[in-house]
């Protein structure tokens, strides 16, 4: 039996030891906007950091926490939002250091404010949802460990619900972020 045991703990220090697991903090920029309001591309900025498993030589695994600013704008009309987004994401490489990627996220507010005129309307401010849930998409391109990384997050949940004199209003994230970031092997 303590054959057995060492032999085990030998197999799983050897996995570990072979294992490839990245830390890739990053930087960029958003673009966002709330579907349902007529309102124009607000732009925002992103920063956070995400842990990639590699499962395969072509496939790995992907999670982390990223700072985004989102909401839209238009005129004297603004929604602010920010998010703590949690992504979980499947890479596949394609080629050598050309992923494609796809998974869930879950956005925890920071801040949520509707301004119309300068002034914070309070009604639509507490109407924005504490958490949201999206599906990212996205490519990305590494060059000597620098990774150019490009998503689309679709919202699945409303951003916010307002239900006033039997009118409601909704509206999803639709958020374009641009990262560039860099490759530690851990």
């Amino acid at each position: 039996m303590k054959k057995v045991l060492v032999l085990i703990a030998m197999v799983a220090m050897s996995a570990a030891a072979s294992a490839q697991l990245y830390l890739k903090p990053m930087v960029g920029a958003t673009l966002a906007n709330v579907t349902k309001l007529d309102k124009d591309y607000k732009f925002g900025l992103a920063a956070g950091a995400e842990l990639e498993y590699f499962v395969a030589p072509s496939f790995s695994l992907t999670g982390g926490a990223i700072y985004s600013m989102q909401g839209c704008k238009k005129a004297d009309t603004k929604l602010n939002t920010e998010y703590i987004n949690i992504p979980v994401l499947a890479n596949y490489y394609i080629a050598p250091g050309l992923a494609l990627k796809a998974g869930v996220q879950l956005g925890i507010k920071t801040k949520g404010k509707y301004e119309y005129d300068g002034k914070e309307l309070e009604a639509f401010s507490d109407a924005v949802k504490s958490t949201v849930f999206d599906i990212p998409v996205g490519i990305s391109y590494e060059f000597n460990d620098f990774v150019i990384d490009a998503r689309y997050n679709i919202g699945i949940t409303n951003t916010f619900e307002i239900n006033e004199l039997g009118l409601k209003e909704e509206g999803k994230n639709s958020v374009f972020m641009l990262t560039v970031g860099y490759k530690f092997v851990l």
